[in-house]
């Protein structure tokens, strides 16, 4: 039997109960969970890290443009916290939203080694 799936659904319960203590919407909640069950899958499923190389990109616009973007996805949860004056609702939202970028990173690479082209 595949253990990936049971394994992930445990990960996807923390971030669900931790949200959840924040923001106290239940489908709030289930929507982190499932996006965390989905990285996690991933994860445990194809053997791949969040660490891993990053793409490599020759062109010396798109590197710019990766670099840009990677700024953003790092800085923005943090500024947007800030001007929301540290409310539950804005830190529930910036755990939802790592997990997007960590499912969206996963699922990449796993598309990848599953041999989806590149």
């Amino acid at each position: 039997m595949n253990r990936a799936l049971p394994l992930a659904l445990g990960v996807g319960v923390v971030p669900a109960l931790g949200v959840y203590a924040l923001v106290s919407s239940v489908p709030t909640a289930l929507g982190t969970a499932a996006v965390y069950v989905g990285a996690a899958y991933f994860y445990f499923a194809f053997d791949i890290s969040l660490l891993a190389a990053a793409p490599r990109f020759d062109d010396r616009s798109d590197r710019l443009g990766y670099g840009v973007g990677l700024f953003g996805l790092s800085v923005t949860p943090i500024l947007f916290a800030q001007s929301a004056g540290g409310d539950a609702t804005v830190f529930g939202f910036m755990i939802a939203f790592f997990g997007a970028v960590a499912f969206l990173t996963l699922s990449e690479q796993a598309r990848r080694r599953r041999g989806g082209g590149e």
